[in-house]
């Protein structure tokens, strides 16, 4: 197995831990995170989903340029549009087969991934700090759940992992 593979599952691993996590919370908070008194894990929840989100989206760039150097960014739309093209349009499409029937979004005519991912870019930031002012402090659990979820599931069809015999044993 490449270096570039191995690398890649174990940031793919790592963000799907992550979220498995997440839903291990006892008043998961789905919809909207716009009231602040909605959950006693408010700020965590989000800032979790957004890191392994960023995961997934590292575990992507290292897998399409054999390059474990992916960006030191918590900009998801800036980890996207660093992805090749090809893998761009794959996340899209089946973002809007998968994920857009279940998660409308009413403002966009033609809603794709780089608007929801746009709409997060600075989850993790805004939500690990709470203390400090934003004007971003929306987040749609149930839809970034859902999306995430489909970046890992496309991610993991991109190699399988067979197990490995060895001659007399």
């Amino acid at each position: 197995m490449s270096a570039r593979l191995s690398t890649a599952i174990r940031i793919g691993d790592a963000a799907r831990a992550i979220l498995r996590k997440t839903r291990t919370f006892p008043d998961r908070g789905f919809g909207d995170y716009s009231d602040l008194s909605e959950s006693n894990h408010i700020g965590v929840e989000p800032m979790l989903l957004a890191l392994s989100m960023e995961l997934a989206l590292k575990a992507w760039f290292v897998f399409d340029y054999d390059n474990p150097q992916f960006a030191k960014s918590h900009d998801l739309i800036k980890l996207f549009e660093r992805l090749k093209p090809e893998s761009q349009e794959k996340l899209d499409a089946e973002f809007k087969r998968s994920v857009v029937p279940y998660h409308p979004n009413r403002l966009f005519m033609d809603y794709n991934i780089r608007h929801m991912l746009y709409q997060h870019k600075d989850a993790f930031i805004d939500w690990r700090y709470l203390h400090e002012p934003t004007s971003t402090r929306k987040f749609d659990v149930s839809a970034f759940e859902a999306t995430l979820e489909m970046v890992l599931r496309e991610f993991q069809k991109r190699y399988r992992i067979e197990p490995v015999t060895t001659l007399g044993r």
